[in-house]
């Protein structure tokens, strides 16, 4: 397990330093390219690191999960910009044949709360109630973000005790209520559509789901920490999926 998490870091380190090494993890001639402004295949991936400007990029994966065949991380990028990223890589007999990613601009500044994008608890805990947790958070999203059940958001926390790395939202669950009661009045609305995938390693899970973000159709990586039962703090990166006409591949931002 440890080994492709290993590699995973190596290989997305490899951005940074230009060593071509890790990229032998990617299959040669059968890999599949979710983000949608890079190529198919391995000569996409190669492309996209040669349109850098030399030394401008800068990797710190700071999380890294694996749940099955698939290794999911946590990134601090500078990458045509400073980003915070989520990549998901898919293995097939030992290789990488398979990503998806979803990245958003590093805020100037930290949330209300005093928290970053990137910054908390990183160790993996409670292995054994992986699935147990995959299942909770999958209903909160579904309930709370889908269904918009908002009478039932305090039976997924324990009491107010919940940290919150949004940029525009802070700590505890009036902090949650008082971002979705503004951004309502600004006419702003978050509309979660449907859950495309749902991955976990003990007390981390990581939902993919499309939605709009205002007029905005949108990706949504929400990665979520589960303390007790309880959803104890929240992580999210989102991005606008660009128009057809802009793709440079045909495999979609999800096609799980």
């Amino acid at each position: 397990m440890q080994d492709v998490k290993h590699q995973t870091v190596q290989l997305l380190k490899s951005i940074e330093t230009g060593d071509p090494t890790p990229a032998r993890i990617i299959h040669e001639s059968h890999y599949v390219q979710h983000n949608l402004s890079v190529c198919d295949g391995l000569q996409g991936f190669v492309d996209a690191l040669k349109a850098l400007p030399k030394n401008s990029a800068k990797v710190d994966t700071v999380r890294v999960f694996q749940d099955a065949d698939f290794v999911f991380t946590h990134t601090n990028y500078n990458f045509f910009g400073p980003k915070i990223g989520f990549d998901v890589f898919r293995f097939e007999d030992g290789n990488i044949v398979e990503h998806w990613d979803n990245l958003q601009a590093t805020p100037a500044k930290p949330n209300p709360s005093g928290h970053t994008m990137i910054d908390g608890p990183t160790e993996v805990r409670d292995c054994d109630k992986t699935q147990a947790n995959k299942e909770l958070v999958r209903s909160f999203v579904h309930d709370i973000f889908i269904k918009g059940h908002m009478d039932r958001l305090a039976e997924y926390f324990d009491g107010e005790h919940y940290i919150q790395h949004n940029p525009h939202i802070g700590d505890h669950l009036w902090g949650l209520r008082t971002a979705l009661k503004t951004m309502s009045q600004a006419g702003i609305q978050i509309l979660y559509e449907r859950v495309h995938q749902v991955l976990g390693e003990g007390n981390f899970v990581l939902v993919i789901s499309e939605g709009w973000l205002g007029a905005q159709h949108s990706c949504f990586y929400d990665l979520f920490r589960v303390q007790a039962g309880k959803i104890a703090e929240h992580w999210d990166v989102i991005e606008s999926i660009a128009p057809v006409a802009e793709h440079k591949n045909n495999n979609g931002k999800f096609g799980f």
